[in-house]
């Protein structure tokens, strides 16, 4: 399915979520075309990712695809990548007119019990690194209710046992007085980070599990609060049932909308894994210290800085750890 945008901001809306749905269904690609002006909303971005599917950019009689450069033709039935192309589109090289910051991207599982409140977690990490709770929640852009626990699990429940995926934003305020950049993390006065993500509700064996992306983003005056990261983290883990939480930072637009060009290659700084998920022995070449509740510790594995690509290795070499017999 082709569908053509021409708005300074593409966002995930009601119909954009039906057409995702109805090629779901039918083993299509839902494929955007935009002008070279147009950024993409981050809920848009993270669902736009099955087979086929495209954020097409169409630039000066060409077409590129807006998240990976590669530039792309018009057969008379789809976008396809141009086969004799060697390097990136043009258009996906040139520099940004705008202040580029950081988005620290967290993605995390969840795991509760038959009954149990969903999306704590959420508001927790929320919380923790905006000094606010999240503003809204829905099922397509814009979240058009307020966050409110109880009626997200309403809906969850009304459709269970379908999952149900939801768009979160937050916060709605700047930072107030006490916000400082403490241990906590939280925004220096007068400064507002802004948190987008998606979540992804289902049903599993004996419960529920919750399977989230929360980004959230920097100005250049406002750096991450990587050194403290992992106190934040085990503050979650304290007090939800943590599976899993990976981090990594990449350069971005603080708003955290995409544009369609290169701004930077991502680089993990850290991972949790839960004590339920049974680490065992920690490997020797990634550092690894227990976090959360003492009685039964989640473990921090150190991964990098955020901005170094060695931190893929340590990764690499973690998730063979974690996948290997016990």
């Amino acid at each position: 399915m082709v569908v053509l945008r021409d708005r300074p901001v593409v966002a995930f809306n009601q119909w954009l979520a039906d057409a995702l749905r109805v090629c779901g269904e039918s083993g299509r690609g839902l494929q955007i075309v935009t002008p070279v002006t147009s950024r993409l909303s981050l809920p848009l971005k993270l669902v736009l990712t099955g087979p086929g599917s495209l954020w097409v950019i169409s630039d000066g009689g060409g077409y590129y695809d807006g998240l990976t450069g590669r530039p792309l033709r018009w057969d008379g039935a789809a976008f396809s990548p141009v086969p004799e192309a060697r390097d990136y589109a043009p258009g996906y090289t040139t520099r940004s007119s705008e202040p580029i910051g950081a988005q620290l991207t967290l993605t995390f599982r969840v795991r509760h019990g038959a009954g149990e409140l969903l999306g704590g977690a959420v508001g927790h990490l929320c919380h923790s690194f905006t000094g606010h709770p999240p503003l809204g929640w829905g099922t397509a852009e814009p979240a058009a209710n307020l966050w409110n626990l109880d009626e997200m699990n309403g809906l969850f429940r009304q459709r269970s046992p379908r999952a149900t995926w939801l768009a979160v934003i937050g916060p709605a305020a700047e930072a107030g007085p006490g916000a400082g950049m403490g241990d906590n993390g939280a925004p220096p006065v007068g400064q507002r980070r802004t948190m987008v993500g998606t979540l992804l509700l289902s049903s599993s064996q004996g419960g529920v599990e919750e399977a989230g992306t929360l980004v959230f983003g920097f100005s250049a005056a406002d750096p991450p609060p990587v050194s403290t990261l992992s106190t934040l983290v085990g503050s979650v883990a304290a007090e939800h049932r943590l599976a899993s939480l990976f981090a990594q930072l990449s350069p971005g637009r603080a708003d955290l909308t995409t544009e369609p060009r290169w701004m930077g290659a991502p680089a993990p700084i850290g991972m949790a894994v839960g004590a339920e998920t049974g680490v065992g022995s920690v490997p020797s070449d990634v550092p690894g210290r227990p976090i959360g509740d003492p009685r039964s510790p989640a473990m921090w594995f150190d991964l990098g800085d955020g901005r170094s690509a060695e931190g893929w290795r340590r990764y690499e070499q973690l998730m063979r750890h974690l996948r290997a017999p016990a």
